[in-house]
């Protein structure tokens, strides 16, 4: 079985070679993530590169405690740093390494993975996240019933149209998997579809 902190490193290298050869102008280009550019998803992902455990706490205690409020802040603050920087970050052997307190590899490949979704999917580019990882990720969302996001799975069945994953009952949602995590996690797809919310 594949380590999930491999497939960390080799999402965030391919976001880095997409990015790399990507027109400029996908920096400003509207993420899925309501609000941010792809520049920030980036600055956003790559804050363990920048930040340590002592800044990071400052962060969060001029955020009042708030991870949402923190991470649009720094994301704001970040985004503006040059491109070079945001590939070199996204290289990183520490975010490669890095883990959110308490998630483990589980929760270091679903933010990895979700966050690449973000960009890839809004720039209507392929998957940067190895298929294995996205049903893993696919796997872990669905365990929690949709709840990590306030996603509505009742009466829902979800087919990924690129592999033989399913989950569910009910009305059919189909897309690839990276759609379908993508809709999981409470993001609207560029062609307007959403899952209800809780």
């Amino acid at each position: 079985m594949t380590d999930p902190q491999s497939w960390v490193a080799t999402t965030y290298t391919g976001l880095a070679d997409l990015l790399a050869s990507a027109p400029d102008a996908a920096w400003d280009a509207p993420s899925l993530c309501a609000g941010w550019q792809v520049r920030h998803v980036v600055a956003h992902v790559s804050m363990p590169v920048r930040l340590t455990p002592e800044q990071f706490g400052a962060e969060m205690a001029a955020a009042g405690g708030d991870f949402a409020v923190l991470s649009d802040s720094v994301a704001a603050r970040d985004a503006v740093r040059p491109p070079a920087e945001h590939l070199d970050a996204l290289r990183s052997p520490a975010l490669h390494a890095w883990q959110p307190p308490g998630g483990g590899a589980a929760g270091a490949l679903n933010h990895a993975v979700v966050h690449s979704l973000d960009v890839t999917v809004a720039l209507d580019r392929p998957a940067v996240a190895p298929a294995d990882a996205v049903v893993d990720v696919l796997d872990q969302v669905t365990a929690a019933r949709g709840a990590w996001f306030g996603v509505d799975l009742t009466g829902v069945r979800l087919e990924a149209t690129d592999s033989g994953w399913s989950w569910g009952a009910g009305e059919t949602v189909r897309a690839d998997g990276g759609r379908l995590v993508a809709l999981l996690c409470g993001r609207t797809l560029p062609d307007g579809r959403v899952l209800p919310r809780r």
